[in-house]
């Protein structure tokens, strides 16, 4: 995965909106853009390339994107772009519709079409995640997508709270990702996105059949992380919850060389062992600790800690407050 940060503080006040402008032009596609900050201008983005897949998180004041007819002609990347606010809201307008979204309104335009995007007049900076996707990587028929342009796609619940947690999670975290990872980041992606624009225009029949195992698999272990406390957490009901046998959930996990149960155990005891090192829960027992998620047998528990990470739960937790920092002295 490459990574480029750009932040506009390093230069001049009166240099940094042209500055800003020509990263983004380079970095994205042509556009005319405009700013009642640019006196001040403040932003920081880093670029994040996945394969073909672009994903840049942004901290920017109130500024507006346009792409014309003009523009396109000069340059079209034939890009798909996505957008996910955080903070601030956005206007767009774009094939005929003008909506407005708030954080959390995930929306998506078509470099090849004009739009319009203000950033609405906010006294905080707006923070967004952006994904770029090629169209020709979409499974999806291009009419499809076209009724779902501009409008709200909504990134708190079902898949497209999994495609912006996804989102939120890797530009936190960049650091432990290598340059191996990104072809696969960028697979993740390109399916989760798919799958939300399906999910909206109701064609999840025209994605592949690979595609829908794949984002079947990342419904599951999201479901999973949701639910590690939860001790009735079998494969019984994990099948049952998401309308599959039980046989074809197994098959889903054997393709990654793991049982159901190994990989739900794997998750429950990685989140007892942040637990057992974090100072602020010292006043947890180990055993409540393994109760909190889902471990209803402590010996079992111990047994299983001890094995992965070649330390009981206790003498775990006593070595890391051992090695931990002492107070600044004064």
């Amino acid at each position: 995965m490459i990574e480029t940060v750009f932040r506009a503080d390093g230069v001049s006040a009166a240099d940094r909106f042209d500055l800003w402008r020509e990263h983004m032009v380079k970095s994205l596609c042509p556009m005319d853009m405009s700013s009642d900050h640019t006196a001040d201008f403040r932003a920081d983005m880093r670029l994040l390339q996945l394969g073909s897949v672009s994903v840049w998180p942004t901290t920017v004041q109130p500024v507006r994107f346009r792409r014309t007819v003009r523009l396109i002609r000069r340059s079209d990347p034939e890009l798909y772009h996505l957008s996910l606010p955080l903070q601030g809201t956005n206007g767009i307008a774009h094939v005929d519709l003008e909506t407005i979204h708030g954080p959390y309104d995930m929306h998506m335009v078509d470099s090849s079409r004009p739009f319009d995007i203000h950033v609405l007049t906010s006294p905080a900076p707006v923070r967004m995640v952006g994904l770029e996707v090629p169209k020709a990587l979409l499974p999806l028929p291009p009419r499809a997508v076209d009724r779902l342009l501009a409008r709200r796609l909504p990134a708190r619940e079902g898949v497209g709270a999994l495609l912006a947690g996804f989102l939120t999670l890797l530009v936190q975290d960049t650091a432990s990702y290598g340059p191996a990872d990104g072809p696969r980041l960028e697979r993740v992606l390109v399916d989760l996105l798919s799958a939300v624009l399906a999910h909206h225009v109701d064609a999840d029949d025209t994605l592949s059949p690979d595609t829908q195992r794949r984002i079947l698999t990342l419904r599951i272990h999201a479901f999973i992380q949701q639910h590690l406390h939860d001790p009735g957490l079998a494969p019984s009901a994990i099948a049952a919850a998401h309308q599959i046998s039980l046989s074809y959930l197994h098959r889903l996990f054997r393709t990654d060389g793991i049982t159901v149960s190994a990989w739900v155990r794997r998750q429950r005891l990685e989140r007892a062992r942040r637990d057992l090192a974090d100072p602020a829960l010292r006043n947890l027992s180990a055993q409540r600790i393994a109760a909190r998620w889902g471990f209803t047998h402590y010996p079992h528990f111990s047994h299983a800690f001890r094995t992965t990470y070649g330390l009981p739960p206790r003498d775990y937790r006593r070595q890391g407050e051992v090695t931990a920092p002492g107070p600044p002295g004064p």
